[in-house]
């Protein structure tokens, strides 16, 4: 069985699916430490042919706290501040309206009760958008489906993770490659594989394609088939044996 297992990220981009849709479960780590100046409670879409981050409002943030220990400060007014934002930028897009919606939807939740919770929003919003792109892989959330008998770092949270939930095989984004190393995960009698987006292009408004944008750029100008194909547009890398040497 292969397992991923990511932090929950603000509507990631294409590589984030890609992961999520190449395993056989996926595990929403919301008891990692908060990132700041990552993706957590940002992204960045198109606005105006140039990128601009679309962000989330934190309360607090602390990378000596967990994720699943934050709240998000979203009231009516800034909800539609951030909607208007998108409208701006999309309103002329081929799939405006059903991705529009699906961005009102999960910004909407975060107005409820449950949705203050940082952890609880991006939760949400995954499994929702993962629905709307067909990716129909279960997903579990740290906190509550993969309960661990003690505290773990790095890797070691990695192999108990995938013990509690009976894995053969990890994979993990390819940023992880100076992280997690055959060796360790073979002693552990575990398999591993990181996985690469390729270098992928859709039309967008203008002639000069800008990459790497929230998956809201991708649901805006590709229809649900041609997203299909884009989830296949990754190769798998094996990565190092073990730590390179200083």
């Amino acid at each position: 069985m292969k397992l991923g297992i990511h932090q929950p990220y603000f509507f990631p981009y294409i590589g984030y699916w890609q992961l999520m849709n190449a395993v056989d479960e996926y595990v929403i780590a919301d008891n990692l430490h908060y990132m700041k100046q990552g993706y957590i409670n940002r992204n960045s879409i198109l606005v105006n042919g140039q990128p601009m981050y679309f962000k989330l409002p934190v309360h607090k943030a602390s990378q000596n706290r967990l994720i699943m220990e934050h709240e998000i400060v979203l009231d009516e007014a800034e909800v539609n501040k951030m909607l208007a934002t998108i409208k701006s930028a999309y309103a002329k897009a081929p799939y405006f309206e059903e991705t529009y919606n699906l961005v009102k939807d999960c910004l909407g939740f975060g107005l409820k009760e449950e949705g203050k919770n940082l952890a609880k929003f991006l939760e949400y919003s995954i499994r929702r958008t993962a629905k709307q792109l067909g990716i129909t892989t279960p997903i579990y959330l740290a906190s509550e489906d993969v309960p661990l008998d003690g505290e773990y770092k790095r890797e070691h949270y990695v192999v108990a993770s995938c013990r509690q939930r009976k894995a053969t095989e990890y994979y993990n984004a390819i940023g992880g490659k100076k992280l997690y190393y055959q060796n360790f995960f073979r002693e552990n009698g575990l398999g591993l594989k990181f996985l690469k987006a390729n270098d992928i292009t859709y039309k967008q408004f203008g002639d000069d394609f800008v990459p790497n944008l929230s998956i809201i750029d991708i649901m805006m100008f590709c229809s649900k088939e041609e997203i299909a194909d884009l989830l296949t547009e990754f190769s798998l890398d094996e990565g190092y044996e073990k730590p390179l040497e200083e």
